[in-house]
């Protein structure tokens, strides 16, 4: 038996209005039985003619022609892409894609160091990329599994042979095929029922939905139902829950409902955040070194009298405004965080970049069912006629659930009987003696177990639970005609307030009949004395209440999509503590009547979205990003793929739909919003340890190439050699890989971290400006305090002396620019620490090293370091104060870079 469709309430009786996704069906154009939005709903007999079929099933000849011409029953295979592929479409990086160009840039000048050091960065980070993204594949290509094995199929030797029904493997059916389905089976293609009984199914892998679907053979159209909602068709990817049915195959394999959302989820949604912010980043950096190498050399031609010689030199000056190991630090924080997310909580990052986006989330859609809620009801309460407590009521509708369990040889209760014998004493149940059952059907909505209690010969009591309304029918109710009308509508009103607060209503009555060994039928269900009421609500998700208290800590703003009635999911809000509001609950038909202009304002202040269709998801999400979020969007039914596909960040459990999972880009183990809540905090801190790079590089960068510039135009000689600004930069750069192991404070995990171009801009320019002035300031001390002009040394000296500071203030930034706290109480020195202070050393200890004078450095004066201490100690200072006040204007804006 199964009453979920039974109980009166927000969801009684009424399937998932998101039930079915968009577009076609994808189907053959000889095969019937699926109709589309407006068009008519074949007869069983049509669609049998239009397979050449009938009830008595194929010939096996038959069979073997269609199998030939049709191919077998699988879904269509997505093959990944290889690893040499993989690797071409990471040089398709912004980022690499300015390295490459100046690496070849380098080349022409006859920079082979140069040139040889960005390409081969550009290969380790491609090479780095492309093995990620490849183990990723391999990891949801072993997820990937077969909707059912075998099938009972009635097959026949030749056309006058009768029928036998035999098991055969799922891949081998055909349209034409009968099929038989019983409880537990999974429908193993798309099919048109022609008999049934007491039919429901279960459609959440197509749906999301966990309430089972009554489903019926017959010819007549449900009004306003399409797609899934069609009583008469059942669809590969949903199961049997209860009842039995025959049934004949319209569609398999590439041309099933369930294909059809595969294929439309082949193609990848447009860009992300990490996509729009590395474009914007990228443009960046194109603009400055565009302009750095002509106005290195118009300067020097114009104020020198230099020509190409000084090529080389503007090329060395492009080159380190560059970060040339960002590409390999970007692909290394994702693809380690991406690893110990798999490793530590089972969630699987498809695409390296992923994993920045779903740190940046500042908007996480999900559904109802299976992520707030489980997919089982527990009993709310027991309500008798005067609308007061009643344990009796939950009595009597345990016992029918007991014997009809019993009686009918049910395979296992369904959910709301479930529920009901969990909130019962089980040996009161067994106190009684059951003679005989009148199982549940969907046309009834009833379901009746006729017992006997001891001590009580030639006497029989039907117990009746169901739908409100069609228990109210069969009651007799006191006092005259219009007495008992005003009783019943009073019971209606009670049954329909406690629906309206988002529960589950069932109603129970009794009747008392002499003992008889006759069969009990529909017909003996009236005359009913009315008992009451139960209630039930759904059962929360364990750690739904918990996750949310951390996503809400993070940042995250949740947004309920979903196909049920708004109560129930306002009133699964309100469980767990999320506030709705009276402006926080949008339906269906609003959402229809809503510009998209509007709909962006109602996003807004909208918590929960109810009757959503899969365009419904799609359209919400679409908003939600066009007002400025990050939106993730965790679903598993094929009605969910349009939204995972719109959303910045789509995320599937490991159960989803095969066509769901696939179309995501993080696969959890299980659909638990905790999961998503560690899959943020390892994006945050990966997108945490990339921000900072990008902040403290590019700013120390600029400050030095503002400084070159210059001194080019006040000095006699370069600045710096070739060789000298290539060493330099290898050394920062490869300190700054030590941000992969870095752990950020966690005052980064607590909002979005999204690389927001224009405020790096900002960032970058006034940081790099305080790094300019410290490095005029050196030329300043070497100026005053060191050889004066016309000595042989002025040239190796003044190189010497930038070197070594340049290097050490490049060591303080990478300590005072971190995220967070600058000192972490308690805690031994980090990769960073270790990283600055190893800098710092080279800076100091290669001038006067036997490695100095072939690099064009020599041993500076004691003098020139005490003046070199006054001025980093002042440059410090400065640093942390425009620091303070860069935090606290970031803290009243509330953003992120």
């Amino acid at each position: 038996m199964s009453e979920a469709t039974a109980a009166s309430g927000p969801d009684a009786g009424t399937p998932d209005r998101g039930a079915g996704p968009a577009g076609g069906t994808g189907r053959a154009p000889d095969i019937a039985g699926k109709p589309g939005a407006g068009d008519s709903l074949p007869t069983v007999l049509e669609v049998l003619r239009s397979l050449d079929s009938g009830p008595r099933g194929l010939t096996e000849a038959e069979a073997e022609e269609r199998l030939a011409r049709w191919g077998e029953n699988t879904l269509p295979e997505r093959r990944a892409p290889s690893w040499p592929r993989l690797l071409v479409r990471s040089l398709r990086d912004p980022f690499t894609a300015v390295l490459v160009c100046l690496g070849l840039v380098s080349a022409a000048v006859f920079a082979w160091g140069t040139a040889t050091v960005i390409l081969l960065l550009v290969v380790v980070s491609c090479v780095l990329r492309a093995s990620g993204e490849h183990r990723a594949d391999r990891s949801t290509a072993a997820l990937r599994e077969l909707v059912a094995t075998t099938a009972g199929v009635l097959r026949r030797a030749d056309a006058d042979a009768s029928p036998t029904a035999r098991e055969v493997p799922v891949d081998e059916l055909v349209p034409g095929d009968v099929v038989r389905l019983g409880p537990g089976d999974l429908v193993p293609a798309d099919v048109r029922l022609l008999r049934s009984s007491g039919l429901t199914v279960h459609q959440s892998a197509l749906t999301g939905e966990s309430a089972p679907v009554p489903k019926r053979a017959g010819d007549d159209r449900a009004p306003g139902a399409d797609g899934f909602e069609q009583p008469q068709s059942c669809y590969q990817g949903s199961s049997i829950a209860s009842g039995s049915a025959t049934a004949v195959v319209t569609a398999t394999g590439a041309r099933t409902l369930l294909a059809a959302g595969h294929a439309r989820g082949a193609d990848r949604h447009r860009d992300s955040a990490f996509d729009r912010s590395v474009h914007g980043v990228s443009w960046i950096l194109i603009r400055f070194m565009l302009l750095t190498p002509p106005l290195v050399l118009m300067s020097n031609a114009a104020l020198r009298g230099r020509g190409l010689e000084t090529l080389p030199f503007a090329v060395a000056v492009a080159v380190g405004l560059t970060p040339e190991t960002l590409p390999v630090l970007v692909t290394t924080c994702l693809s380690r965080g991406a690893a110990l997310l798999a490793r530590a909580h089972g969630v699987i990052v498809k695409r390296l970049p992923a994993l920045h986006d779903i740190g940046a989330v500042d908007v996480l859609c999900v559904d109802k069912t299976g992520t707030l809620t489980q997919d089982r009801p527990l009993v709310a309460g027991a309500l008798g006629p005067d609308g007061r407590d009643d344990p009796d009521v939950l009595h009597w509708a345990a016992v029918n659930a007991w014997w009809t369990l019993q009686l009918a040889e049910l395979p296992e209760p369904d959910a709301l009987d479930e529920a009901l014998l969990d909130a019962a004493d089980e040996d009161a149940l067994t106190a009684y003696d059951g003679t005989a059952v009148v199982p549940f059907d969907p046309v009834r909505r009833l379901a009746t177990a006729v017992i006997r209690t001891p001590g009580r010969l030639g006497s029989h009591t039907l117990v009746v639970k169901g739908d409100v309304e069609a228990v109210l029918e069969r009651c007799r109710l006191d006092g005259d005609e219009r007495a008992a009308g005003r009783e019943r509508e009073r019971l209606r009103r009670l049954a329909a307030e406690a629906a309206a607060d988002g529960l589950r209503v069932l109603a129970v009555a009794t009747a008392e009949r002499p003992a008889r060994a006759r069969e009990y039928t529909p017909a003996d269900e009236r005359g009913l004395s009315f008992r009451g009421l139960v209630t039930l609500r759904d059962a929360l998700a364990p750690t739904a209440a918990d996750a949310l208290a951390v996503l809400a800590g993070q940042g995250v703003t949740v947004r309920i999509l979903t196909g049920d009635h708004p109560g129930t999911a306002a009133r699964a809000c309100r469980d767990l503590g999320l506030p709705v509001g009276e402006d926080g609950l949008l339906t269906a038909d609003r959402i229809d009547g809503a510009s998209d202009t509007e709909l962006s304002e109602l996003v807004g202040r909208t918590t929960v979205f109810a009757r959503c269709t899969p365009e419904h998801k799609a359209r919400i999400t679409e908003a939600l990003r066009g007002a400025g979020h990050t939106v993730g969007f965790l679903g598993d039914g094929v009605n969910d793929l349009p939204a995972v596909r719109a959303a910045d960040v789509g995320i599937a459990p490991r159960g989803a739909a095969d066509v769901t999972r696939e179309a995501a880009d993080v696969v959890l183990a299980e659909k638990d919003l905790t999961a998503v809540a560690h899959a943020i905090a390892a994006g945050r801190h990966a997108g945490g340890n990339i921000a900072t790079y990008l902040r403290i590089t590019l700013s120390s960068n600029l400050g030095n190439v503002i400084a070159m510039l210059s001194a080019g135009l006040l000095l006699p000689y370069l600045p710096m050699l070739p060789s000298q600004v290539l060493i330099q930069n290898l050394c920062f750069d490869a300190a700054q890989l030590a941000y992969v192991h870095d752990r950020p404070h966690p005052s980064v995990l607590v909002r979005p971290t999204v690389l927001r171009p224009r405020e790096l801009l900002r960032f970058i320019c006034g940081f790099g400006l305080l790094n300019a002035v410290a490095d005029l300031a050196t030329f300043g001390v070497l100026a005053l305090a060191l050889h004066g002009p016309g000595t042989g040394d002025d040239e190796a000296i003044f190189h010497s002396g930038w070197f070594t500071e340049n290097l050490i203030t490049q060591a303080l930034v990478m300590m005072l620019l971190r995220e967070g706290r600058l000192w972490a109480h308690g805690r031994k020195p980090g990769s960073v620490v270790w990283a600055a202070a190893a800098l710092a050393a080279v800076g100091l200890l290669l001038p006067p090293s036997p490695l100095g004078p072939p690099l064009g450095l020599t041993t500076l004066s004691p003098a020139y370091y005490l003046l070199l201490a006054a001025v980093l100690a002042l440059y410090a200072a400065a640093v942390l104060a425009a620091r303070a006040r860069y935090e606290r204007r970031r803290g009243e804006s509330g953003t992120a870079t």
